[in-house]
């Protein structure tokens, strides 16, 4: 809902219960599973931010490349009030990664 809300789209959809448990703890909480959600009841603010970086090679974004000594990734950041949408190829050094964190990057 934030990536559509970024993008000056829309949503609509009804909370819908897997089994009786789910329909029970919707009730108890006070939700009424008969309502049409919208875009504003799913994202208040106007002021949304998304991100995503892309694992494994999809439609909107690559996947990780890892090299040698190196990964590439490839991100898209959007934000609601400006309507910006950037697209990201960032490359991240091992080497340098390892001096800076205890995780072993190889």
């Amino acid at each position: 809902a934030a990536a559509l809300k970024c993008m000056g789209g829309e949503q609509q959809c009804k909370l819908w219960p897997r089994d009786d448990t789910e329909r029970a703890y919707a009730d108890a909480e006070g939700h009424d599973l008969s309502k049409v959600l919208t875009m504003k009841d799913l994202v208040a603010s106007d002021n949304v931010f998304f991100a995503a970086t892309g694992i494994t090679d999809g439609e909107l974004l690559d996947g990780v490349k890892y090299k040698h000594h190196n990964a590439t990734t490839h991100s898209v950041v959007m934000r609601s009030k400006t309507g910006s949408i950037r697209s990201m190829k960032a490359t991240h050094d091992f080497t340098k990664l390892r001096r800076l964190s205890a995780l072993i990057y190889e």
